[in-house]
């Protein structure tokens, strides 16, 4: 359960990303692809080099969906339902999938705020990231 004190620190660290969310959505899929080369498999009709226009088109929908979340805190799960049902019923990516670009969206975000993200921050993105990922993996059971 995200606290007040948690929403303040997403709500603030998403508008000081705010002209750099696409690069951190591309890195953050980037970083996926290259430490677990195993979900390069839901892409196989993506180039997947870095800095290719599908993996930055995509990282853009990514950070999309988050924006979506952020400004949605009390409320992931309507938020998200769509994006939720796609993954499940159309996509049927493997939910562990979301666990893990969450891992590499942190390492993106640490590297982009330098001593700005604190360890605050990293438990607030850490509890917000785990959220989303739960609910995308709802519909999954």
């Amino acid at each position: 359960m995200l606290t007040a004190e948690d929403k303040k620190l997403i709500l603030q660290v998403w508008e000081k990303i705010a002209n750099q969310q696409d690069d951190c959505g591309r890195e953050a899929l980037e970083r996926m692809f290259c430490v677990y080369p195993q979900t390069k498999t839901y892409f196989p009709h993506f180039d997947l080099n870095p800095g290719s226009d599908q993996v930055r088109s995509h990282g853009k929908k990514v950070v999309a969906a988050l924006s979506n979340a952020v400004k949605n805190l009390d409320n992931l799960s309507q938020a998200l339902s769509e994006l939720s049902n796609l993954h499940a019923y159309n996509l049927r990516v493997d939910p562990v999938n979301f666990k893990l670009l969450s891992q590499c969206f942190q390492v993106v975000l640490a590297a982009h705020l330098g001593k700005d993200y604190t360890p605050e921050v990293h438990a607030a993105f850490d509890k917000f990231l785990s959220a989303v990922a739960a609910v995308l993996a709802e519909k999954y059971r």
